[in-house]
């Protein structure tokens, strides 16, 4: 991780067991198809907005109630000239309980301001992260933001 990778950063008040499921719980807040298991260590799961986006996540290390982190395996966005900026780059959920709340660190390693990708990108994950995940973790249902 650098200074420069995005983050951000969502503080609720629900146990981290039930943050940590709605996170694995990706189709109920990342908007678009998603095929595949999204809970399970070492499976891959791909994401599809048809037209714009596409990518295949390798789930690489789920802690329990603490950290989820997958591996972007394969991207093609059709916005960039490099359609595979994505490729290689690690998005990373730290979950910390802290009194009494519960926190999650978003970070996309890699997602970094040299990108092409980056500012429609991090616009992305930041409505993804503040609204759609933190009302699916507080209200049970995910909102489109898209």
């Amino acid at each position: 991780m650098t200074a420069t990778d995005f983050k951000t950063t969502i503080l609720v008040d629900i146990p981290a067991p039930a943050v940590y499921e709605a996170i694995n719980n990706v189709r109920g807040w990342w908007q678009g198809e998603i095929d595949g298991n999204t809970d399970t260590i070492d499976e891959a799961f791909i994401y599809r907005m048809p037209s714009v986006h596409y990518s295949k996540q390798r789930i690489v290390e789920l802690i329990p109630n603490k950290k989820i982190k997958w591996l972007v395996i394969d991207s093609e966005l059709t916005f960039t000239q490099t359609k595979t900026e994505w490729v290689g780059t690690t998005i990373v959920f730290d979950i910390e309980e802290i009194n009494g709340k519960t926190q999650v660190r978003f970070t996309h390693v890699g997602l970094i301001p040299s990108l092409e990708c980056y500012g429609g990108c991090s616009n992305g994950w930041e409505k993804l992260i503040q609204q759609s995940l933190f009302s699916l973790i507080t209200t049970g249902k995910g909102v489109d933001v898209f």
